[in-house]
């Protein structure tokens, strides 16, 4: 079961990597990004807690992908408000 797990998570980061070498604009190579964040996070947690139980690491584990989802989100609408500006000619306020 854990092994599947990995696997999948595996799956989601590969499938990002290609739609991030394949999609040409800014917007959907960040979205490309923040896909691999959210999809296999959550699966590594799954699998940490399904090989230890509630242990320490499991938690911890748990903590570090909690804290790369909010850090991802606002870096993300960071970049993105940095995309827009950039593009707009820095008319942005």
């Amino acid at each position: 079961m854990i092994a599947a797990i990995l696997i999948l998570a595996t799956l989601c980061t590969w499938i990002g990597c290609v739609g991030f070498a394949r999609l040409s604009s800014a917007y959907d190579r960040l979205h490309c990004a923040t896909f691999i964040a959210a999809s296999a996070g959550p699966l590594l947690v799954l699998a940490a807690f399904r090989a230890d139980g509630a242990s320490d690491r499991a938690w911890k584990i748990l903590l570090l992908v909690v804290l790369v989802l909010v850090n991802g989100a606002a870096l993300s609408h960071a970049v993105g408000r940095a995309v827009a500006w950039r593009e707009s000619g820095g008319d942005m306020p």
